[in-house]
């Protein structure tokens, strides 16, 4: 929970009055010119156009998954995000949550995803790991929110076992990890899919810590 949402109780006199805890800052992951904080393939697969970190080609087919992960983990936060995707054959990207580097294939990640393509808008897939969709939005809830060919917005909220999803302000997944074995911390990374002439866009990444 946020410390936002934290209350002291002080005592002054016979009077009881709650005051606010002070609340962690939202920060900027990116600062819309550089990779700074980032890593990932920057030669070829992602690069930074108008203030946007923007991943593979409308020319030629991705040839698999890239990611561009944060050089630092995070457990508890809530994660606040503009994407659009574009393309033709299978246009696909997503947000990698609590995830790691996989070690074979190296271009690969292990864990969460905040998914994003069709049939996948608005669901937690867990990547590389358990390999499905772990929840998913009902018919239409995101489809019918959508803006095409233009930006939208992600806000995704980590907090505990608990992950939750939303797509221009509709909540489309409320999850809770049963399995225990499973790491809550980790990178976050964004991702455009192999198998399409396609590029994912993301910009104004902002992230706030939570207690």
């Amino acid at each position: 929970m946020s410390a936002s949402v934290f209350f002291f109780l002080i005592w002054q006199g016979l009077t009881y009055f709650f005051v606010p805890a002070p609340a962690f800052k939202p920060v900027s992951l990116f600062d819309g010119k550089t990779f700074k904080g980032w890593q990932g393939d920057t030669l070829q697969t992602w690069r930074i156009e108008n203030g946007a970190i923007v991943g593979g080609s409308l020319e030629t087919e991705v040839p698999h998954n890239e990611f561009l992960s944060t050089t630092r983990s995070y457990s508890n936060f809530e994660l606040k995000l503009k994407f659009k995707l574009a393309g033709t054959g299978f246009v696909n990207g997503g947000v990698q949550l609590r995830s790691k580097r996989h070690t074979n294939p190296a271009y690969e990640m292990i864990g969460y995803q905040a998914d994003l393509g069709d049939k996948y808008w608005g669901c937690l897939y867990d990547e590389s790991r358990r390999d499905s969709v772990l929840a998913r939005p009902a018919p239409n809830v995101v489809t019918d929110l959508l803006k095409t060919d233009d930006w939208n917005d992600y806000r995704i909220r980590c907090e505990g076992k608990r992950i939750r999803l939303w797509i221009n302000g509709k909540q489309t997944v409320d999850y809770t990890e049963k399995d225990n074995s499973i790491p809550q911390s980790g990178l976050i990374a964004l991702q455009i899919h192999g198998g399409g002439k396609a590029q994912a866009y993301y910009k104004d990444i902002t992230l706030e810590e939570l207690k």
